[in-house]
């Protein structure tokens, strides 16, 4: 049945009020993935009106992709089929939380600003540093599965989402996990959302752990000339004592991201390898801390050290929110980048920027301590030939897996145009069987998100 039927939008608007569904083409637009748009978008309230919508969609055969602030839809490969899209906006509310227990639970279209600006207040945050966090909504931001420079010293998503409500593929409203730190009931299903794109479940409700606020944030930066020096310092951090919340190596080509640069307060010249290292505490620590990172840059190689700076207060926050949404600054600077996620031990990060080097076309990176790398491809244009060059150099990318041990490559952004000749997520892992039978048993009609995850899921 057609989601333009009459039939299928007066059900849908049954559910959620006449006001919550539209087939507006001016409005549909805005929820557009890779050219495809959806015939109708619904806006539940409660999670009871996302069970009944997904049983609906279920029954009729169609396909719903989840959506937020819709600034992640990029993400991931085109639907196979996307009849109706889920914007969850309107459950934005803080369900509970706890202070003195350092919980809290809210539903998936509170954004991220909102959350901060609440918890501040008691002087606690959540460790989602992630790109366009002043827009994103929490639950885009835990189904993309998009990580943070914090992750040096909190962990990723997975390591402080206490629980986890959800409606799987076939109308069944589920929760995993729970509401305390301390929760050894049944499996971590909840982890497996993290990430899953919305293939697995819609998010109605997200318990997390929160962290009390630092005190006091300041910001060193050690550029070096070449890579030795930068990968260098990386690993003597990781020997050392210092407990840095992020650690970061950036670098572009031939000054090719000068704007970027001045933006985060980093100079992007040609062979130049920054090491932006963040560290939060009381004033005492923060000078140690200083001073001991001090010497280990100019320990490690004292020629090769251009300058070391550090940075205080609003300008130290300024340069950490900067490289936070490094990928957004990069796609609003370069609409035509494309960005990969290199995944790699922190070991390897100096083969894998030995063959950065080598990239064809301009390019910015920016290696996380621990491994993590962006590697942002900048073509001068959109034009066929600068596109025809980016797939060229792409598909080398994807071959570094084979050259980094136990390297992995994914493609998080990328012009449209390269998602019918690329498959952004590489290779499937030899995990792969195990996530289609998962895939199978939450969403066995296929009714959420289908295709947008690896392997086609």
């Amino acid at each position: 049945m057609s989601v333009s039927g009459a039939s299928v939008l007066s059900r849908l608007a049954e559910i959620t009020g006449d006001s919550n569904v539209t087939t507006d083409p001016a409005q549909i637009a805005g929820y557009q993935i890779d050219g495809k748009s959806p015939a109708a978008v619904a806006r539940p309230g409660t999670s009871e009106e996302v069970v009944e919508i997904v049983k609906f969609a279920a029954r009729e055969k169609l396909a719903i992709v989840p959506t937020g602030a819709r600034t992640k839809l990029g993400i991931g490969m085109p639907p196979r089929k996307y009849d109706l899209a889920l914007d969850m906006t309107r459950m934005d509310r803080m369900v509970a939380y706890d202070p003195g227990d350092l919980t809290l639970s809210v539903e998936p279209g509170i954004t991220l600003q909102k959350i901060a600006n609440a918890l501040a207040e008691h002087r606690q945050f959540l460790p989602l540093a992630v790109p366009f966090m002043n827009r994103s909504t929490v639950g885009g931001t835990i189904a993309s599965g998009v990580d943070s420079p914090l992750r040096q010293i909190y962990g990723t998503a997975r390591d402080f989402v206490l629980g986890m409500e959800f409606v799987t593929g076939d109308g069944i409203a589920a929760k995993s996990g729970g509401r305390v730190v301390k929760n050894v009931t049944g499996y971590d299903i909840h982890k497996m959302m993290i990430g899953a794109l919305g293939t697995l479940g819609v998010i109605t409700r997200i318990n997390f752990r929160t962290f009390p606020l630092p005190r006091a944030l300041r910001t060193c930066i050690a550029t070096f000339r070449g890579t030795a020096g930068a990968c260098e310092l990386r690993h003597a951090i990781a020997r050392s004592v210092l407990r840095p919340q992020s650690v970061e190596i950036l670098a572009a080509s031939g000054g090719s991201s000068s704007e970027l640069g001045r933006r985060a307060a980093i100079s992007f010249e040609n062979d130049r390898w920054s090491v932006v290292v963040s560290f939060a505490g009381d004033e005492q620590v923060l000078n140690r801390d200083r001073r001991e990172l001090e010497a280990l840059a100019r320990g490690v190689d004292r020629i090769a050290l251009e300058s070391f700076t550090e940075l205080r207060a609003e300008p130290a926050e300024n340069v950490s929110r900067h490289i936070a949404s490094l990928p957004a600054a990069i796609l609003e600077h370069s609409p035509a980048a494309a960005i990969f996620k290199i995944s790699a031990l922190p070991t390897d990060l100096a083969a894998l920027a030995s063959e950065i080097q080598s990239v064809g076309i301009p390019w910015l990176v920016m290696m996380r301590g621990l491994g993590v790398t962006y590697l942002a491809l900048l073509p001068i244009d959109r034009s066929e030939n600068s596109l025809r060059l980016l797939k060229q150099e792409c598909g080398r990318i994807f071959s570094l897996s084979g050259k980094v041990p136990r390297g992995r490559c994914m493609l998080p952004w990328c012009p449209p145009e390269l998602k019918s000749e690329i498959n952004v997520w590489g290779e499937p892992s030899g995990d792969f069987p195990l996530m289609q039978k998962l895939k199978n048993v939450f969403d066995p009609g296929g009714t959420l998100s289908p295709g947008r995850f690896m392997g086609g899921l």
